[in-house]
């Protein structure tokens, strides 16, 4: 056997020269349980694609995804949590319009900074919201609603529940000249609750979460804050052809601690990918919740990240919302 232990020894040599130059964490992780903290309520957009993107992860890494819901102050309390977090891989955050891009204009101290906090490590969609109201509203149209605005100015409420459901609406005031005032919920089922009590009068609510709602007749859309009308929705008109140019929309990504190693980053980035375009997970993401998933890699993945928080600012300046 003499003679072949060189060749044996040689394989050896080059088998941990391979292993050795692959990054310990990428050789490791997932080793346990990957949470997913979604720093709102259940039954929002962030929250359904959180789920469906983490059962992927599981599937492909068989290591269990555990979602938390985390909500309070506009998503703030989410994503202290995920900044509080060991940055190992295991705490991810769902990354949406608020805390990525709006909170950072509408709060003087959120006591975090996006940018170099955290890094977005992939883009599950973009998207818009409905202007909705109840069924029986008496409110029909668009032209309904800011012709009774402008005869009442400050009977009509709204709520919201993130930035993505209060800022379209206080900028839609400043276009339509019209006054109301906004009623801000902790949780989307509760505002949902209100809506449909009567306590208030509409409110906006991203297509991903409100699309059950005004399929089953229970809430009618009277505009999409979409540039132009979605294939989806073709009989809801959009803001902008009441008012050009006007159109409010956001994102959902996931993203992590800067400080997690670049490595499993890459490997992250990967996964949700794969997800996105996975086809049970690519159709539901387009034909029920009117997203446009997006293969990016991490470059491409902060200049969405930045341009979000660009557009928001002049979103936040136009609805003169002062920051808290």
């Amino acid at each position: 056997m003499t003679p072949h232990r060189p060749a044996l020894a040689r394989r050896s040599f080059l088998a941990l020269c391979a292993l050795a130059a692959t990054p310990a964490a990428a050789q490791t992780w997932p080793a346990r349980a990957v949470h997913i903290i979604v720093p709102f309520a259940p039954g929002g957009s962030g929250d359904i694609t959180a789920r469906l993107v983490g059962r992927f992860i599981e599937d492909k890494t068989g290591q269990p995804v555990v979602v938390e819901n985390k909500p309070g102050a506009n998503g703030i309390v989410g994503v202290l949590a995920v900044k509080a977090a060991a940055p190992d891989g295991y705490t991810l955050m769902l990354a949406t319009t608020s805390t990525n891009a709006a909170n950072i204009h509408m709060y003087r101290n959120p006591g975090y900074d996006p940018e170099t906090d955290f890094q977005v490590v992939g883009v599950i969609g973009s998207s818009g919201a409905f202007l909705v109201v109840p069924a029986g509203s008496r409110h029909a149209s668009l032209a309904d609603l800011i012709a009774y605005a402008k005869a009442n100015p400050g009977k009509l409420n709204f709520g919201y529940f993130n930035a993505s459901s209060q800022v379209p609406s206080e900028v839609l005031a400043k276009q339509a000249g019209v006054e109301w005032q906004g009623v801000a919920y902790k949780a989307i089922g509760n505002a949902w609750t209100d809506l449909y009590a009567g306590n208030i009068d509409f409110m906006f609510v991203d297509l991903t979460a409100s699309r059950g709602q005004v399929v089953a007749g229970k809430a009618r859309a009277l505009a999409i804050s979409l540039p132009q009308r979605s294939p989806l929705y073709r009989d809801v008109p959009a803001l902008s052809e009441t008012f050009p140019g006007f159109s409010t929309t956001g994102f959902l990504a996931v993203a992590v601690p800067r400080a997690v190693p670049d490595d499993i980053k890459q490997r992250l980035n990967a996964l949700i990918n794969e997800a996105i375009f996975a086809p049970e997970i690519h159709k539901r993401l387009v034909e029920e919740f009117a997203l446009t998933p997006r293969r990016l890699d991490l470059a491409q993945c902060a200049e969405v990240d930045r341009a979000e928080r660009v557009k928001w600012a002049e979103y936040v300046r136009i609805a003169r919302i002062q920051p808290q």
